[in-house]
């Protein structure tokens, strides 16, 4: 049996949107287990924070401002990964934006800024880092979708939108691009105990209480409950696996 199954040692990762939640969270972990990591985020000043944050440790890690609704930004992520970190073998598909609101008061700014953000900046970065792994002739990308993307949950139709159309690219990607031995996958979070921007952390509110209600575990999943799942996906543990979508939600997609 390969006693190295799941390991990424040496991997060069690069993760779209790091410099917070699941995405940085995911950084430390590739980082700890001897993956060379590219953070990046649209933010310059919370990247820099982010990247004193884990300066102490002795991680092989490098950052790259990168707002993902502009194509040329994905490039340059993909193309400063290769440059700086020698290769690219796992790119996480991770930012995000999330507007919670009643279908009936979205904005057309609101719908753009979720789409761009959420579905044209994982088609383009999955696109150039593409790219690079056909021609490498290996590559495995992974692309954080959500329990909205094949679910009904209210207050949230342009998100579930974007997620129900990232679960598209990544069957999509996979079917084209298996030949090239490049593996696409999801990882479809449900409720994690680590809040976006625009999601009101008060428990009591309708939401939250509906969110738990409907997940059978009862909790929210905690970040370092998604390693082994994006580790999986990242290595060779996973050299079958494509297409697929992997509902860690606590049941809820079950439900």
């Amino acid at each position: 049996m390969e006693t190295k199954l799941f390991n990424i040692e040496n991997k060069a990762v690069c993760i779209s949107g790091s410099s917070r939640g699941l995405g940085k969270a995911l950084a430390g972990c590739f980082a700890a287990l001897g993956a060379k990591v590219m953070i990046s985020s649209w933010d310059e000043k919370e990247l820099i924070e982010t990247v004193k944050e884990f300066q102490h440790k002795d991680f092989d890690m490098a950052a790259t401002v990168a707002d993902v609704r502009s194509r040329e930004d994905c490039k340059n992520l993909v193309a400063n990964t290769l440059d700086t970190l020698g290769g690219l073998d796992v790119f996480i598909c991770n930012a995000g934006i999330d507007i919670i609101k009643p279908a009936e008061k979205y904005s057309e700014s609101d719908w753009e800024r979720i789409i761009t953000t959420n579905l044209r900046g994982y088609f383009f970065c999955a696109q150039f880092a593409g790219r690079h792994m056909i021609e490498k002739k290996q590559g495995s990308i992974i692309m954080t979708s959500s329990v909205a993307g094949a679910l009904g949950i209210p207050t949230l139709a342009p998100y579930a939108a974007s997620k129900g159309g990232v679960n598209q690219l990544i069957r999509t990607m996979a079917v084209e691009w298996a030949e090239h031995n490049v593996r696409v996958n999801g990882i479809a979070p449900g409720f994690i105990n680590n809040f976006m921007d625009s999601a009101h952390p008060n428990i009591d509110t309708p939401y939250q209480k509906r969110a738990m209600a409907f997940t059978p575990m009862g909790r929210r999943g905690e970040l370092s409950e998604y390693f082994g799942p994006y580790v999986f996906l990242a290595s060779q543990a996973s050299s079958f696996v494509t297409g697929e979508i992997l509902y860690v939600d606590g049941g809820y997609n079950a439900n």
